[in-house]
């Protein structure tokens, strides 16, 4: 038998366990950090110095979007409301709540709300709110059903693919330019989709970059 199994062989499944502790040790860090909200951000909701609840503001109420982010139709970034926005209602609403005393500091020193960013995108990604919101791509399409989120959560992975999907098949995105905003908007069935965003897609001459410097400048 020592001629068909040398020596060296004996240390055969030493090896194979060290190899497999390591693969199994790879593995793990790979998870722990490729698919968490630190990385993929799925999931990820932070605790926001003041609880603003958009299921009171845009859902129960019926707020429109473009009262608090009023640049997200008009500018390539969709802008966090200044807390004059937020004291245009809260002057005359909860003026003695504790839940409102960061802001009404904020309106009297005019120190900024540190609010924690939620969707972010790489450094190296371009992306204009403008140009999706007046084509007729809607908030729920990259944010999700925010006028029912009482803390607000990225639900949306935002990666490449994520994108690409879209850019390549527009005409199961659009949607009336007046329904932009309604996050509740349905098509009535995929066949109307389908019917309105290839209509759309000629008219408004929808045609989404799939090429590398399309997002990447």
């Amino acid at each position: 038998m020592s001629t068909i199994f040398p020596k060296q062989a004996n240390k055969v499944p030493a090896q194979v366990v060290i190899a497999l502790l390591l693969m199994g040790g790879a593995l793990t860090a790979g998870i722990t950090y490729y698919f968490t909200p630190k990385y993929s951000r799925v999931g990820y909701q932070p605790t926001q110095p003041v609880p603003f609840e958009h299921s009171l503001h845009a859902g129960e109420l019926g707020i429109d979007c473009r009262f608090c982010h009023n640049h997200v139709d008009k500018s390539g970034h969709s802008n966090v409301p200044s807390t004059n926005t937020c004291m245009n209602c809260h002057n005359q609403i909860q003026l003695a709540s504790d839940k409102l005393e960061l802001v009404r500091a904020s309106f009297a020193t005019g120190e900024p709300i540190p609010w924690v960013q939620v969707h972010k995108l790489p450094d190296y990604v371009y992306f204009n709110h403008s140009v999706h919101v007046n084509r007729g791509i809607s908030c729920y399409e990259c944010h999700g059903q925010v006028n029912e989120m009482d803390v607000v959560h990225h639900v949306k992975p935002f990666s490449m693919a994520f994108c690409l999907d879209c850019h390549r098949n527009p005409e199961e995105k659009l949607r009336p330019p007046e329904e932009v905003f309604n996050l509740d908007w349905r098509p009535e069935s995929e066949e109307a989709q389908l019917e309105f965003g290839r209509e759309a897609k000629e008219a408004w001459r929808v045609n989404p970059p799939v090429g590398c410097a399309g997002c990447h400048r």
